[in-house]
């Protein structure tokens, strides 16, 4: 049997079944008829809502679509927006930070207006046990010779070591190769402060005079002596007095007022 004999049967079925539907219902009481028609709606109802709401994601996912070309659009615009914004705020840091370095210079200038200085920053730092220096931005070009004194906010820094045309070397008082020579607040007696290879963070102030009476506490200052640095500038605080059996050997614990893990602005004293 081939497709159309197969199609002509179905289609005659099909047709004898409304006929006796039609039969059926012509002669079924009114009451009856409103039985059926509440029970076929109860069963199409469902079938026409599915069908509505398909037809309804259908309309909005065409809606979605053709709006998508829009939201790329916006969302490349947001993206450069943001790059433009992130490139002003990295502006503006730089801006502060530099207007901070010139707030810092000035302070300095003004605390030490007895000197005449050349101002500059730290570019580069080894802060160890065994080396300690600093890498400042000035150099021959800008005046910077060897043996010259760098001080801080907080008081001395060291002097410089070496000097190439637009940089120069700053060895700190802490690095174990660098003496000062101080005195105490509480006597005239002169003292050697030296870094150590123990303590990066600390100097060890020897030589100190048997009749000198040191407290915890103490000042320590450059006494001018040793043709380096001038005298008055603050080195640090005295924070422990180790005595021995021999008061010759005793020794002294001096916290720096630098701290030269963030040291950043500095003076160079011109004289």
């Amino acid at each position: 049997m081939n497709r159309n004999r197969q199609t002509e049967i179905l289609g005659g079925v099909v047709t004898v079944i409304i006929l006796i539907l039609l039969i059926f219902l012509s002669n079924v009481e009114v009451n009856k008829l409103s039985y059926l028609e509440s029970v076929a709606s109860s069963i199409i109802s469902p079938v026409q809502r599915i069908f509505t709401d398909l037809k309804n994601k259908i309309q909005g996912n065409s809606a979605y679509f053709s709006n998508m070309d829009n939201i790329i659009a916006e969302n490349e615009e947001l993206k450069s927006r943001n790059s433009e914004l992130e490139t002003e705020l990295r502006e503006l840091e730089m801006i502060k930070a530099e207007n901070t370095k010139l707030q810092e210079y000035m302070s300095l200038s003004t605390k030490y207006s007895s000197y005449q200085t050349i101002p500059a920053y730290v570019i580069n730092k080894d802060v160890s046990n065994y080396s300690s220096t600093l890498i400042l931005n000035v150099g021959s070009n800008d005046g910077i010779k060897e043996n010259m004194t760098v001080i801080a906010d907080k008081g001395l820094v060291g002097h410089i070591i070496s000097v190439s045309d637009e940089t120069c070397k700053v060895q700190v008082i802490i690095d174990p190769a660098s003496t000062v020579s101080c005195s105490i607040s509480t006597t005239e007696e002169s003292i050697i402060c030296k870094g150590t290879l123990e303590n990066n963070q600390v100097l060890r102030a020897s030589y100190i005079p048997t009749g000198a009476e040191l407290i915890q506490g103490d000042k320590a200052y450059t006494s001018g002596i040793g043709g380096i640095y001038p005298k008055g500038i603050i080195i640090g605080t005295v924070k422990e007095i180790i005595t021995t059996s021999n008061i010759t050997d005793r020794y002294a614990i001096v916290e720096p007022s630098v701290d030269f893990s963030k040291v950043d602005t500095v003076l160079i004293i011109n004289e």
